[in-house]
């Protein structure tokens, strides 16, 4: 399924570029909800959730990934997202998230600082998004 009309996508972590390519389509966690970007969007900046991102290469198919907070910037036919972490669902360790769940659930329960009750919520949202695509089936 050979498209004219792609643009080109950068995954970035600081572990280094997670994809370069074509893609025909790419969907974001956004903070209020989901974001499709196509080819030629307009210009834009937006903040990236921790979620499922979703796009589509140039051969039609579609990958997921989920990735950490962070930030997209759309400019001349290119997104750029850079994220603080990024994993196939293949590459997540499910009793490692389920772990990390089990802490930050237990961190909630405890009488705590707003801060420390804060960073538990951003931990079990990782862990629980982590758990969500691990159990994805591919497309």
């Amino acid at each position: 399924m050979k498209n004219a009309s792609t643009g080109r996508l950068s995954i970035i972590s600081p572990d280094g570029v997670f994809f370069e390519g074509k893609m025909l389509s790419v969907i974001i966690p956004a903070p209020d909800g989901q974001i499709e970007l196509l080819p030629y969007h307009e210009a834009m900046m937006t903040a990236v959730s921790v979620g499922e991102l979703k796009y589509r290469t140039d051969d039609g198919q579609w990958h997921t990934v989920s990735v950490g907070g962070g930030v997209g910037q759309v400019a001349n036919n290119r997104c750029q997202i850079f994220v603080n972490s990024v994993e196939r669902p293949e590459e997540i360790d499910r009793n490692r998230a389920r772990a990390a769940l089990e802490r930050a659930t237990e961190h909630l329960r405890q009488k705590k600082s707003i801060e420390e009750y804060k960073l538990s919520q951003a931990a079990m949202a990782r862990a629980l998004n982590r758990l969500r695509v691990s159990d994805r089936e591919p497309y």
